[in-house]
């Protein structure tokens, strides 16, 4: 199962001097192929701008300052996420 941070978390990314807080998991930037772990807004001000939504992966994270809420829902949808994921790898390899 891919360890994805759940929504609201917020963390610092390398090389950044301003927290973000995740809103969205397993993004693809339009127009395009990749898949990232995450979308964030920077933290405390939220999405302002749809236009400035970060996109970025696990290993792209310095620090984690808080960790958003987790519970039984949460904890299904990311195992829906690593089932779908899966299946997309499959797809990709078959």
């Amino acid at each position: 199962m891919k360890d994805l941070l759940p929504l609201g978390s917020v963390v610092l990314l390398k090389g950044g001097k301003k927290r973000v807080m995740i809103c969205g998991r397993i993004q693809r930037k339009a127009g395009e192929q990749k898949l990232y772990d995450y979308c964030a807004c920077f933290y405390p001000e939220g999405i302002i701008d749809p236009k400035e939504l970060y996109l970025f992966n696990n290993e792209d994270i310095s620090k984690v300052f808080f960790m958003g809420m987790q519970d039984q829902e949460e904890f299904e949808f990311r195992g829906f996420i690593d089932k779908r994921l899966k299946e997309m790898d499959q797809t990709d390899k078959g």
